[in-house]
């Protein structure tokens, strides 16, 4: 028998719906009221946290007198008064009470607020007090930050001692390349300055926050190791030389105390929380003054337990398992971080509010038992009553936020999870959005920086879609019988996906094709995962055989997520180029309501659906065969291309089916990749680096990625020494072969033949077998040249020189070589080969630095050049484009022509033809 509600009770709900597990659904509307004020919080945050003193203050009195002034507004029926108050009669008709509430003064401008409409009055008198108090809370943030002396002594660039405690965990900058040269790798830390004492001896106490740089020449801190967690260096830094210093502060906790001396420099970015930047010095010496609080100390060794147990599982597993867990990713390297932000995977490496909710499930079962005699979990089965349960799950959040670190997408799991926790206690019914919203509000008014988090708002916005889209999404893709847990996976990654990807797009300037499935593939092993992980976490530092033991079950489906990532970023489509704009966003967000629209009337019709399946598939996959028949790229019968990188060098020669000699790797590992990919590119005869700058040689691991990879050939100058060694480091963790080039080398695969003009020979010859240890470089050894003896002044004139023949082709590749270097080789025995090339690439992006009697010798009929559009060294120079023509060669570059392919047969009668990309 059903009960009946009482239809004179205000408060009379329907009975909610029960499924058959249990669960309970509302079926009235969606609870919103929270949401404006968590909005107006938020946007009032973001906009007054730099603004002046005068327009914040003025915003918060005028938005805290206007929510006063309409909370104390009544509705008209009440408190009347009519013998007091009456309207004037007209000729004919008699005065009528004019009925007017205890501010009836004011309800003649603001009537929507006394009439019809005044039920709006108490939600818009929220969003001015949220208002009110946001703007006060980032007032004060902001102008804490820029007070004190710090700010001021920023401006001057001065030298300072300080003491700064440490309040996140450090992590290194991502290595850059600048011209030929790649940007030295610095660890950073967001540090808060204590005490400054400058030059004078004047020494005054501060409470700053800045951003600490500590370069790789910088000693380790001194004073014991009491503040230092984790002393692995991650594989980020292994392109620089390996130093302790690096890796003890790498490994120091938050909450220790540092004396050091350094610069003081205003921040790199405008309304930011840093008030100053504060780059580290080797003199004096840095050293520790206090260790780190005992939460810290407790979490660095629960960090480095799970690092200890997750040591011998396999590299990928191993890398990703700690940052699954607890957000430690040191170990991830650049190659696989790019592979989970092509597929939209990252959010996995930051701890977020699914991995507290993993834990609560584990604790209390699904939410919608929790309050049910048939609940689930661990609680019920260890005797836990209601509120015993919410206790243990509020103690777990907070360890849960101890151990993560006060991350902002920790901090807003956790803030949900607290509401969610104290309505389980109080026995009131929940509703998450109301829990998100209030999450949203509490977060912003205690850290009004996180309105302006880009990975704040893709939480929220993430939780907000799991809330409000995907049910309606699953229901409605199980009315069409797909299976119920496969519709709700699946209506949760699109949901997600849809709302996140505009603001993705404005970060990666990038739409992923393949994050819906891949986030599919990998949801099953996020929660195995994470549980096993945690499991390890805990036990390590109690017994290191069980960890271990948990960390290996725990290895196999983190392993299943970093297969899905790379598997996805290996697809020649996985994503496409988008503006990296608001604008964009705005037009990405249209498309996807669009492509939404109009799949609701797809799925209405299986044949269309199936058929645009296909077509996405097709898009994704992209197949050679009908690529080329679509975008004509690349060319059938090519023979040689050059890749557009960018500022650097990346060509490749056709070796057969699939396979090509690759002839340096460019400064970026995705832009050579995706060249390679795109060209078909899978296996690597050969792999040729010219010289060693990074605008040559940084790509490397864009070419290893997914290749088979048989050897790879240098010239003997090892300079720069740092990319020289990163160089032999990466051919030996692959067992690569390294060899040296040297003049008069002649070699063959498949249709190419090839000869080594320069290099001159030098003695002994490098040869590192695959596998054998790598030897330290040799920085500047002397050639031995046959004839005039020649001793290059850089890595530029130690560049390795080609003659090739393809084809009938005949090219020239005359790598960075300039003048000095380019004299000699006419002066070498090679120079009778050189005469009327076929196709030359130009030496050094076509800078101005060329020998004109070569371009004379050599006359090309083609002149290509690889280089960057708009790049700061106007290459190519006007003058080298001039010569060349001049001479009768035609001239393409990729800064305006894009990633060039050159087909034909060469000689004198043979035709010559030279594809665009673009």
């Amino acid at each position: 028998m059903s009960r009946v509600p009482d239809e004179a009770s205000p408060r009379a709900e329907p009975e909610p719906e029960r499924s058959a597990t249990g669960d309970t659904r509302r079926t009235g509307p969606m609870d919103l009221r929270l949401v404006p004020p968590a909005l107006a919080a938020w946007g009032t945050a973001a906009l007054t946290l730099d603004a002046p003193v005068a327009w914040t203050a003025g915003i918060a009195a005028g938005c805290l007198a206007g929510g006063i002034l309409l909370l104390l507004m009544r509705g008209p029926d009440r408190f009347a008064r009519p013998d007091r108050f009456a309207r004037p009669g007209r000729p004919g008709r008699p005065g009528r009470p004019w009925r007017v509430g205890r501010l009836g003064w004011a309800c003649g401008p603001f009537r929507w607020a006394c009439g019809p409409f005044r039920w709006a009055r108490a939600a818009v008198a929220a969003m001015l007090l949220c208002a009110a108090a946001a703007a006060v809370s980032a007032g004060l943030h902001g102008a804490d930050v820029r007070r004190g002396p710090v700010p001021e002594l920023a401006r001057r660039f001065a030298t300072v001692t300080a003491e700064v405690e440490v309040s996140g965990d450090p992590w290194l900058s991502r290595p850059r390349v600048r011209g030929d040269h790649a940007a030295p790798v610095a660890v950073l830390a967001r540090a808060e300055l204590r005490s400054v004492e400058e030059a004078d001896g004047s020494r005054v106490r501060t409470r700053t926050p800045v951003l600490m740089i500590v370069d790789s020449d910088v000693p380790a801190p001194g004073g014991g190791t009491e503040g230092r967690g984790n002393t692995e260096p991650p594989p980020a830094a292994a392109a620089q030389p390996r130093t302790g210093g690096r890796a003890a502060w790498l490994g120091l906790l938050p909450s220790t105390r540092l004396r050091v001396g350094g610069r003081l420099a205003p921040a790199l970015t405008g309304g930011d929380r840093t008030a100053a930047v504060l780059r580290v010095r080797g003199r004096p010496g840095p050293r520790v003054v206090a260790g780190p609080s005992g939460p810290q100390r407790l979490a660095g060794r629960l960090r480095a337990g799970l690092r200890e147990a997750t040591e011998n599982l396999p590299e990928d597993a191993r890398a990703l398992l700690p940052g699954l867990v607890v957000g430690d990713t040191s170990r991830i390297t650049p190659e696989l971080e790019q592979a989970f932000q092509e597929t939209d995977l990252a959010h996995t490496l930051a701890v977020s509010g699914s991995n507290l909710t993993v834990l609560l499930a584990l604790l209390i079962g699904p939410p919608g038992l929790a309050q049910q005699v048939e609940r689930r979990g661990l609680a019920p089965r260890l005797g836990l009553s209601l509120r015993a349960t919410a206790l243990l799950a509020g103690a777990l959040t907070l360890g849960f936020v101890v151990v993560c670190r006060p991350d902002p997408s920790v901090l807003r799991a956790a803030a949900c999870g607290t509401v969610a926790l104290l309505a389980l206690a109080t026995g009131r019914r929940r509703s998450l959005v109301p829990a998100l919203a209030t999450a949203v509000l509490l977060l912003v008014l205690y850290d009004p920086w996180l309105a302006r988090s880009y990975g704040f708002l893709l939480s929220v916005l993430a939780t907000g879609a799991l809330l409000v889209l995907a049910p309606g999404w699953s229901e409605a893709l199980r009315r069409r019988r797909v299976p119920p847990r496969l519709a709700e996976a699946l209506a949760a990654a699109a949901a997600a996906q849809a709302v996140c990807a505009p603001v993705v797009a404005v970060l990666s300037a990038r739409v992923s094709l393949v994050a819906v499935p891949c986030n599919l593939l990998a949801e099953v092993a996020v929660a195995p995962a994470t549980v096993l992980g945690f499991a390890a976490l805990a036990t390590a530092p109690l017994a290191m055989p069980v960890a271990k033991v948990a960390a290996w079950c725990a290895g196999w489906p983190a392993g299943w997520i970093a297969g899905v990532a790379r598997a996805g970023a290996a697809l020649p489509g996985a994503g496409i180029d988008w503006p990296g704009s608001w604008p964009g966003a705005l037009a990405l967000a249209a498309v996807t309501v669009a492509v939404v629209l109009a799949g609701r009337r797809l799925l209405r019709h299986p044949g269309w659906c199936g058929l645009l399946g296909v077509l996405v598939v097709l898009l994704v996959t992209r197949p050679v065969p009908l690529t080329r028949v679509i975008t004509g790229w690349p060319p059938p019968g090519w023979r040689y291309a050059v890749c557009d990188v960018g500022q650097g060098d990346a060509t490749v020669l056709a070796a057969g089916e699939g396979a090509g000699v690759v002839v340096d790797a460019g400064p970026d590992p995705a832009l050579v990749d995706d060249c390679l990919r795109r060209l078909g590119i899978t296996r690597v005869p050969l792999l040729l680096l010219t010289h060693f700058h990074a605008d040559h040689v940084a790509g490397l691991p864009g070419v290893l990625r997914g290749r088979s990879v048989a050897a790879i050939e240098t010239t003997g100058f090892a300079e720069p020494a740092d990319q020289a060694e990163s160089v032999r480091r990466q051919a030996a963790e692959r067992h690569i072969s390294v060899t040296t080039a040297v003049a008069g080398e002649e070699r063959r695969t498949g249709p190419l033949t090839w000869r080594v003009l320069w290099p001159p020979p030098r003695s002994p010859r490098l040869s590192i077998p695959s596998g054998a240890p790598v030897p330290p470089a040799r920085p500047n050894p002397v050639f031995e040249p046959e004839g005039p003896d020649f001793e290059p002044e850089g890595p530029n004139d130690a560049s390795v020189a080609l003659l090739v023949r393809t084809g009938g082709l005949r090219l020239l590749l005359l790598g960075d070589l300039e003048p000095p270097a380019q004299q000699a080789l006419l002066r070498s025995p090679a120079a009778a080969d050189l005469a009327g090339v076929d196709v030359l690439k130009v030496a050094h992006h076509g800078s101005a630095y060329q020998d004109p009697e070569l371009i004379h010798l050599a006359a090309p009929r083609v002149a290509l050049v690889s280089a960057g559009a708009d790049n700061p060294y106007g290459h190519p120079a006007p003058a080298t484009v001039a010569a060349l023509r001049a001479g009768g060669a035609a001239v393409l570059r990729t800064d305006r022509d894009g990633a060039l392919a050159v087909t034909g047969t060469g000689g004198s009668s043979g035709e010559i033809r030279v594809t665009s990309e673009n």
